[in-house]
Order: structure tokens, then C-alpha cells, then sequence
């Protein structure tokens, strides 16, 4: 199979051998794609090395003859987001989950733009709480897995006033009880219902989404975490106040 001038971003890039590169990136008619970049660490490629940086949008020519596509030509098609601090952990977790859930060489159209989507909001610095809870909501959703945020398991609307935990398959499970470190699991109705509508929620109120949220991805994730999440831990124990959190 050979893509010609396919539009992609790049995920993941890592060094091979002595010259090349292990490239993974996200396509829209392909889904996920690995490329091998032969020769690109030397002297006269910098431009096409730093093409395959993560984030970037790219166009590139390559031909699958197994595992891997090898990769013939990729060009930038703007220039990449260039973040810093807080902003970069944020691109790393996007990939990252992009990575884990999506699939090699199916369509995913959809993740796609969802990818296109987050990659704007952090070049143009809005709030990374808000745009990482989002970007979780329209990841699940994207991949087909994703609950509906205004509806309880039970049937009924969510309560505004009441808490939820987040479950895979039923979405949101009403908390009955207030036992020790309810309030820190579960997220308000009013925070669901936000999500929902797609409205910045108060800072409480948003800071409630984070761990039901995680809880629904690690379970698509087959239970093993992130590399991401294990930083923000380390970024806790050191008492940062990050806005991921």
C-alpha cells in the first residue's frame, strides 16, 4: 500500500540506529501509522527531522510493506505549536492517549479532527484544565466509547446538586453516600451537565471531572496508566499547583 501526500500529525518520534527515526502519527483515513524515517539524522535533513516532531502537521509519501510504512518524503504543513511548562505536559498526554487508543491502519476520521481541534487550543493558550476534560470527552467520543454526560445510569436527568462516579459502559452512577474521599472521587451534577453543554463549569466544579474521567480511560486502556499521569503525580509530591489538575 502507498500513501501519497497524506495528511497526518505526528505523535511519537524516536530515535533508530544510527540515522533514522521510528515515527508513529495520526491519519484520518489510515488512523494510527508507523513510519520508519531512514537517514534523517544527518546533516542535510533538518528540515525533513524536523518535520516528524510531535505535534506537527504533516503531508507525507510512504510505502507499507509490514509492520512499518517507510517513509519516502514529509513536509510541515504550518508551523508546529511551540509550548512550554504545563502546556507541553498537555501535548504529551495528548499524544500519549492518542497513542494507547488509537488503533494501527483503521479510519479515524473523527480522532483526527479532535486532534486538530486540542492542537489549536493549546497554541492559543486557553485554560488546560478545561481543554484537557474536553479533549477527554471528545477522545471517548471519537473512539465510539464515550457516555452521555446529562443522563444518569438510572435513566433520569443528572442532578445538578447531587455526585457521580463515571462508569465505562453505564456513564454517570449517582454517589448515595458520603463515605471519606467521596467528594475528592466523584463529579458534581453541575460539572456534568457542563460537560455536556459544552460550558466552562467554576473551578471546583471542573477540578471534579479529572479522576472520573481517568477512571473511564484507564478502563479503555486496559487498566495500565499513563506515563503522563505518573509525572502529574510527581508534580503533586513536589507541590506544584499545575493547571492540569
Amino acid at each position: 500500500m502507498r500513501y501519497q501526500q497524506e495528511p497526518a500529525f505526528v505523535l511519537h518520534a524516536r530515535r533508530w540506529r544510527e540515522t533514522s527515526l521510528l515515527v508513529e502519527v495520526l491519519s484520518a483515513e489510515h488512523g494510527r501509522i508507523g513510519l520508519l524515517a531512514r537517514g534523517v539524522q544527518g546533516p542535510k535533513r533538518h528540515a525533513l527531522r524536523a518535520a516528524l516532531q510531535p505535534l506537527q502537521s504533516i503531508r507525507f509519501d510512504a510505502k507499507q510493506t509490514g509492520e512499518l510504512a517507510q517513509l519516502a518524503s514529509a513536509e510541515a504543513v504550518d508551523v508546529a505549536p511551540q509550548l512550554q511548562g504545563d502546556a507541553a505536559l498537555a501535548a504529551f498526554y495528548v499524544n500519549e492517549l492518542c497513542l494507547r487508543l488509537a488503533p494501527r491502519q483503521a479510519p479515524q476520521p473523527e480522532l483526527h479532527a479532535v486532534y486538530a481541534v486540542v492542537r489549536e487550543r493549546l497554541r492559543h493558550a486557553e485554560p488546560l484544565a478545561w481543554t484537557m476534560r474536553r479533549f477527554e470527552r471528545d477522545l471517548l467520543d471519537a473512539i465510539g466509547v464515550g457516555p452521555d454526560y446529562s443522563t444518569c445510569s438510572e435513566g433520569g436527568p443528572v442532578d445538578p446538586a447531587a455526585r457521580y462516579r463515571l462508569d465505562a459502559e453505564q456513564g454517570p452512577c449517582r454517589m448515595r453516600s458520603e463515605r471519606p474521599g467521596d467528594r475528592r472521587s466523584g463529579a458534581t451534577g453541575l460539572a456534568l451537565l457542563a460537560l455536556a453543554a459544552d460550558t466552562m463549569p467554576t473551578p471546583e466544579n471542573l477540578s471534579s471531572l479529572r479522576l472520573p474521567l481517568r477512571a473511564v480511560l484507564l478502563h479503555h486502556l486496559g487498566g495500565r496508566g499513563l506515563k503522563s499521569w505518573e509525572m502529574l503525580g510527581e508534580l503533586g509530591q513536589l507541590g506544584a499547583n499545575t493547571p492540569l489538575r
